[in-house]
């Protein structure tokens, strides 16, 4: 029973047995999911839901990690967690739901830095952990490129 549950929370509902770049699967639905779901919108519901994430990310991946070796690629929930931090407190448009998705796929994939470093904790810790800042690094970066590049429509689409 442990096992089924961490390989469905941990694979998010099953996007992490995707044939091609479950990874970017699991990112793209997390992000659609963001987009079409209102309540997400809300950083007082997203953010619990995003830490409950982050916590059943460290045991699911861990588990998972059991069966399938280190850092599998089934396990996207840690992709989940993150993509949801690129788009918090963020307008909820398409193009910044783009934007977001387009930087943390680059942050998860290139790891700069200390984003790299992170996984070398142990277990799910370091499964989660890189993709959280790597999520960080996006919503950050996505913030700054609204400052300085006001003139693009961030607002396309309300």
């Amino acid at each position: 029973m442990r096992a089924i549950l961490a390989k469905i929370t941990g694979s998010a509902f099953g996007l992490g047995y995707a044939s091609f770049a479950p990874g970017t699967v699991g990112s793209a639905g997390a992000a659609l999911a963001y987009f079409f779901i209102p309540v997400l919108h809300n950083p007082l519901v997203l953010m619990p839901i995003i830490l409950a994430t982050i916590a059943l990310g460290v045991w699911a991946s861990g588990v998972m990690e059991e069966e399938y070796g280190e850092d599998p690629s089934q396990a996207v929930i840690d992709e989940v967690a993150g993509q949801w931090l690129a788009l918090a407190f963020l307008p909820v448009t398409p193009f910044v739901v783009l934007l977001g998705f387009i930087f943390f796929r680059l942050f998860d994939i290139l790891k700069p830095g200390p984003v790299d470093s992170l996984q070398n904790l142990p277990g799910g810790w370091g499964i989660m952990a890189d993709d959280v800042l790597a999520g960080i690094f996006a919503n950050v970066t996505l913030r700054i490129m609204m400052v300085v590049l006001p003139m693009l429509p961030y607002d396309w689409m309300v």
